[in-house]
């Protein structure tokens, strides 16, 4: 039977070649009319193909779609103007004091201690926040002390840690009442204890190598490893302090109630608080001169070694021997800010350099000593700290989250040790510092040929220009220093400066 060519495509799908031959179709929609058109059509998109290079920032808009209301360009490109934009902003208008709510951590019981050390950094009408008490002070409050306010009241929390405090839950909450009170131009929390020393000045330098404006957790973690496995390594530590941006902090208060019982179970408040960020999905941002010090002893070795960055806070200050000999632990922490407040930048900053001469080794940690060693010791080694001190909970010789060298009891392989004694000149763009042995010496002497040569050196005086806080913006390197030749043959001062490194200059000995 004969069949119709519809029927022949129906059952023959598969061999569409035989219609490749089929006639052509006759295009009866051809027509001046139909051209005009398309001619018109081709110029629009010409037109409009040449705009849109030419200003690539112009959005295509559409009235049913809000969210298409986007430029046509890739998002790595408008991420890299966002950021652009905002460090524009923050450069137009630095980070002052005056951006900062401090909120710091106490109780009335211990406030008549602890009030030493917060008054020592506290500049009444200058810094701002407030001391958070567990109640109302029964002694009339100190006008050099920052202003208090009550904590709200937390018996409705969960705390269920054995060998804690509830105040943990108290102490947590700073930074939502804080952030609650509506303060104006705030743009850091910056959280602390009672007894945490601040360094404010480097403070503000760091966080304006930061943006605002983003949300950011900026603290150091705990100097002996068995308590940051026992609290956590990504935290930023109460007492040494941490520092949350306003935009975070606006995120966190929203669901930091809540969290705080999701974490009952956490010793700490800043355990508490870095769990309950960590849920926003912000990491610490660790900055090393955050000190929580987690140690015991004394904090010679650490300070005399300082990590290359600038000295932001000192903690637990009562539980550690005094940073000075022959001073109290308040006398010294005056005598380091004494330094601190010539140079900011610089105090605690470690050079050193070679007598070739005479075979010593000089380190110089700015503001606090110079150690000097009659014979030539390693870089390396000049700026690993010696273990001066034993971890916090156990009292034991290790682990630490840094390296330490051996401080040998044999006198003839200590450094002899100078200690700051003064500083003079800031005004004219460099300063002087003069560091002197301690009286009585209280440690036995070496008999040692080149031991005796070093003991005639009654000091040092060490020149520097004034550290540029620009220099912590830039790829961190350790500034050199250089003995002057001569320098102890006058009165038994050796002369020392401190410089920035010539381009391929090392500290090499031979």
């Amino acid at each position: 039977m004969p069949h119709n060519s519809s029927e022949t495509r129906i059952q023959d799908p598969f061999k569409p070649w035989k219609y490749l031959l089929s006639p052509p179709l006759k295009l009866n929609f051809v027509s001046p009319n139909f051209m005009k058109l398309l001619l018109a059509i081709c110029i629009f998109t010409g037109f409009s193909f040449i705009y849109f290079s030419t200003f690539p920032g112009q959005k295509w808009r559409t009235a049913t779609c809000p969210e298409c209301e986007q430029p046509l360009l890739h998002s790595t490109y408008r991420r890299h103007t966002n950021i652009v934009s905002a460090a524009t902003a923050a450069h137009r208008e630095k980070t002052a004091i005056s951006h900062i709510l401090f909120g710091i951590g106490g109780s009335a019981e211990t406030w008549g201690q602890r009030r030493r050390y917060c008054e020592l950094w506290w500049k009444p009408n200058v810094t701002r926040g407030y001391v958070w008490l567990d109640e109302e002070p029964k002694k009339p409050w100190p006008e050099t002390s920052p202003p208090y306010k009550v904590s709200e009241d937390t018996t409705r929390f969960k705390y269920t840690n054995w060998d804690g405090s509830r105040s943990a839950v108290r102490i947590a909450r700073i930074v939502k009442e804080s952030f609650e009170l509506g303060l104006d131009d705030v743009r850091w929390f910056v959280m602390g204890d009672d007894d945490t020393v601040f360094f404010t000045g480097n403070l503000v330098n760091l966080l304006n190598r930061y943006d605002y404006n983003q949300m950011y957790y900026i603290g150091g973690h705990s100097e002996s490893v068995e308590q940051d496995m026992a609290h956590s390594y990504t935290m930023g530590y109460g007492g040494g302090g941490f520092a949350i941006s306003y935009p975070l902090a606006a995120e966190l208060v929203k669901i930091l109630d809540g969290c705080i019982d999701r974490y009952a179970e956490f010793y700490g408040s800043d355990h508490k608080i870095e769990s309950c960020i960590n849920e926003i999905g912000v990491p610490v941002t660790r900055e090393p001169g955050f000190h929580q010090m987690d140690i015991r002893g004394s904090p010679y070795g650490l300070l005399s070694a300082h990590p290359l960055a600038p000295l932001i806070s000192l903690h637990h200050l009562d539980y550690l021997q005094p940073v000075f000999p022959g001073r109290n632990r308040v006398g010294s922490i005056k005598r380091l800010i004494h330094a601190y407040e010539s140079d900011p930048g610089r105090v605690l900053q470690q050079s050193f350099c070679y007598d070739l001469t005479r075979n010593w080794s000089v380190s110089v940690s700015w503001g606090y000593n110079v150690q000097l060693y009659p014979f030539l010791v390693r870089a390396k080694d000049l700026s690993t700290p010696l273990q001066t001190f034993l971890t916090w909970g156990t009292w034991s010789q290790e682990p630490f989250t840094f390296n330490t060298r051996v401080l040998s009891l044999k006198p003839c392989e200590r450094p002899i040790i100078y200690y700051f004694a003064g500083v003079n000149g800031s005004g004219s763009g460099k300063t002087l510092t003069w560091y002197r042995r301690p009286h009585p010496e209280q440690r036995r002497q070496c008999k040692g040929e080149n031991y005796g040569a070093g003991y005639t050196v009654k000091g040092f005086n060490v020149s520097a220009a004034l550290l540029d806080p620009g220099i912590w913006n830039k790829a961190p390197r350790r500034q050199c220093c250089e003995v002057m030749s001569g320098g102890d043959r006058v009165d038994g001062v050796v002369q020392v400066r401190i410089r920035g490194c010539n381009q391929q200059e090392s500290v090499t000995p031979p």
